[in-house]
């Protein structure tokens, strides 16, 4: 049943674990994955902390939304975006039509203790961290939740077990969506 799965597009704050996760995922289905991140990287020849040193956000975020178009066109991948993908309500729409997207939610004190060390997240390069991802995730999580088809709580098991998780939970929601189309199907013959 999971070769009729399409695309799966992970969201959620830095920190949740999109890419371990990602990668992790799309070996169990046999999928290429992508790093929305590293594809801008790969796409400029040049890191994102130099993208937002330079360009700014805006700049950022124009470079990140070519991006998510590009990317969910293509068939069958697991991407991982970037935790600000969701601002832009064309990628709301790119992302939530073109695949399922599973929206990994963290607390912020998981969060803390994911980037605590990490320099390359420009977004933090501040005094107070912390403030910064509270109000990010007070801004996101609508974001998040407005685009996700199925929400992964994350932080607390390994991510071996939460990939096992996040298969069950597609499954079950390719089955409801699968039923969901036979019963339309159904009453249109009405």
């Amino acid at each position: 049943m999971l070769e009729e799965l399409p695309s799966v597009f992970i969201v959620g704050p830095m920190g949740a674990g999109k890419t371990t996760i990602g990668r992790l995922l799309a070996k169990q289905l046999g999928r290429e994955f992508v790093d929305s991140d590293w594809y801008i990287e790969s796409q400029t020849g040049a890191d994102i902390a130099w993208i937002f040193a330079k360009e700014g956000e805006a700049g950022f975020r124009a470079r990140e939304n070519k991006a998510i178009d590009e990317l969910t066109q293509k068939p069958q991948i697991v991407l991982a975006t970037g935790g600000g993908a969701v601002l832009r309500s064309d990628n709301r729409e790119f992302l939530h039509e073109r695949g399922i997207v599973v929206y990994l939610n963290a607390p912020v004190d998981v969060q803390m203790a994911r980037t605590a060390k990490d320099k390359s997240r420009p977004l933090l390069q501040q005094p107070n961290p912390r403030q910064i991802l509270q109000n990010l995730y007070q801004i996101r999580d609508p974001l998040y939740r407005q685009v996700a088809h199925i929400i992964l709580p994350t932080g607390h098991t390994y991510p071996r077990h939460m990939v096992n998780q996040l298969m069950q939970q597609l499954e079950l929601f390719l089955s409801a969506s699968t039923e969901t189309t036979v019963e339309t199907a159904a009453e249109d013959n009405k």
